[in-house]
């Protein structure tokens, strides 16, 4: 099985796909206040794909991305905020 994580500009997502078919999403949409912060409202993984670790792979390849664009995130999904609590190693990415 492999995934990859890309983002869909047009939708402001990140989206996981498993052998090429779309499992999952995690919203991650520009901040009114501040363009280098992206808030991630929402993450889902489709009912087939659940329970292979994908949402773990899908947020850290999306704050792997954020990094790289040198932005911060505003955790409001509780998946993504619990993600970042038990991996520190992305708490500097909390605006």
């Amino acid at each position: 099985m492999s995934h990859t994580v890309t983002f869909n500009a047009e939708k402001h997502r990140y989206e996981i796909a498993v052998d090429g078919t779309f499992a999952g999403l995690t919203e991650a949409v520009p901040s009114a206040d501040d363009a280098d912060v992206l808030v991630f409202p929402h993450t889902k993984v489709f009912d087939e794909f659940e329970g292979q670790g994908l949402a773990s792979k899908l947020v850290s390849g999306a704050l792997d991305d954020v990094r790289a664009q040198g932005k911060k995130i505003v955790a409001e999904c509780p998946y993504v905020a619990r993600f970042v609590e038990k991996h520190s190693e992305y708490a500097d990415l909390l605006a």
